[in-house]
């Protein structure tokens, strides 16, 4: 515990300043996670094979030019730069030719290389994009996170009795799940109404709000069960007492996406 407290404050001591700084120095930060990240995804699959070297390498140079992509601009909604995905889909493909060895390097390697790049790129650039047009909406999203995982966790552990997802999460429960929703909408609403200037209603708010948390939780299942199916239980000990980097931005990621899907929406 004392090993999980105190990497929870170097964490924050080093992100809180480069958040409210932004611009640069906040997208250096992001594309390192996302190298993490990416390197995470890479290091689980080698329980069934391992790429060339030189392969994720260039793996590693493109999800950080993705993630660093446009990084300063004001606008929050994501324009996809073609000439990154044709050159990461080059990347990818060519070496299938000059490696001529489905053993080494196949193309389902190729394909997963290419999803989980774009995957990870996408996700880490639209939080700088998001961080550039309002700090507000970063905060939320976070705020969104960090509540309905703490009560969901309380929740479950207090009065948790039905088992949510067993097979991928024997840990979570129903009630969790409920407690978690209701208390990150709550408490993010209180947020957004009282920080953000917005002409949505509050109904909408808080529709949006319970969609979200509810989206950051599925996040959290759906990389317990990547991780299950790779057979590990975190993945990787980046960080003391927390495990990865992916593990504790499973949510997030996936508030983000559902994020900027719902804002385009409305």
């Amino acid at each position: 515990m004392k090993t999980r407290v105190i990497s929870a404050i170097v964490l924050l001591l080093v992100f809180i300043p480069l958040l409210i700084f932004g611009g640069l120095p906040f997208a250096v930060l992001m594309a390192i996670l996302a190298v993490a990240s990416l390197y995470e995804l890479l290091k689980i699959r080698r329980k069934i094979r391992k790429l060339p070297i030189c392969i994720e390498l260039f793996a590693y140079i493109l999800v950080a030019f993705f993630t660093m992509n446009n990084f300063s601009s004001a606008d929050a909604f994501y324009m996809l730069d073609y000439r990154l995905m044709a050159f990461l889909i080059l990347v990818n493909l060519s070496p299938l030719v000059f490696i001529g060895d489905k053993e080494k390097y196949n193309f389902t390697d190729a394909l997963f290389l290419i999803g989980a790049t774009l995957f990870i790129g996408l996700t880490f650039n639209l939080l700088v994009l998001i961080r550039g047009y309002n700090i507000s909406y970063i905060v939320y999203i976070f705020l969104i996170t960090t509540v309905t995982d703490t009560f969901a966790l309380l929740t479950g552990m207090y009065i948790g009795r039905r088992k949510l997802a067993p097979s991928i999460s024997p840990k979570k429960t129903v009630e969790g799940l409920i407690g978690g929703s209701l208390m990150g909408t709550f408490v993010s609403v209180m947020y957004y109404v009282s920080v953000i200037n917005t002409p949505l209603s509050i109904g909408v708010i808080i529709f949006l709000t319970l969609m979200l948390s509810l989206l950051g939780q599925l996040g959290d299942l759906v990389f317990s069960f990547i991780k299950r199916e790779f057979g590990k239980k975190d993945f990787s000990n980046l960080i003391p007492g927390h495990g990865g980097i992916l593990d504790r931005l499973d949510s997030v990621i996936f508030v983000t996406l559902g994020f900027l899907i719902f804002m385009t929406i409305l």
